[in-house]
């Protein structure tokens, strides 16, 4: 999605406040989010990610850099949750599904496969994704046997 497509919306002073709302959480975050679950991000991308929704949320509330304002309270008076947790949110969701699949289907298949004497290309992330899954689930005191409760994982994760 290209953000100049949006602009019309998020940034006109006539459209009430509310309704810029909805849209960013309808059309602009889950368009940011897309497959961040899959990937294992690298500080460089949730950084350049955070820039970007932070602009965006700027832009929507009519402020500049120049006036200072701090991005919590920008936050707050969107009532938006930090990107950085939201993809954790859903690469830990991601998971949470894959763990409670049977061990006969492909997506668990994969998931046990470790190749650890092929080497990555030049240019690829030396980063995987259970590594990242590891480090979020360290972060928030989860362990692997909580995902077999689906109730108890997805309340864990918010």
């Amino acid at each position: 999605m290209k953000w100049r497509l949006t602009y019309g919306v998020l940034c006109d002073k006539n459209v009430l406040q509310k309704l810029k709302d909805k849209f960013y959480r309808a059309v602009v975050r889950p368009t940011m989010l897309y497959g961040a679950g899959y990937w294992p991000a690298k500080n460089s991308h949730v950084q350049k990610m955070k820039v970007a929704e932070m602009r965006m949320l700027r832009r929507m509330c009519g402020h500049t850099r120049l006036d200072r304002i701090r991005n919590e309270v920008i936050r707050d008076n969107m009532g938006v949750a930090c990107l950085e947790d939201n993809v954790r949110e859903v690469r830990l969701r991601l998971f949470g599904y894959v763990k409670r699949r049977g061990i006969d289907a492909p997506v668990r298949r994969c998931e046990r496969l470790a190749l650890k004497c092929l080497r990555r290309g030049r240019g690829r992330s030396k980063k995987y994704w259970r590594e990242v899954i590891r480090q979020d689930m360290a972060l928030l005191q989860l362990t692997e046997y909580m995902t077999m409760d689906k109730k108890v994982w997805r309340l864990r994760l918010k």
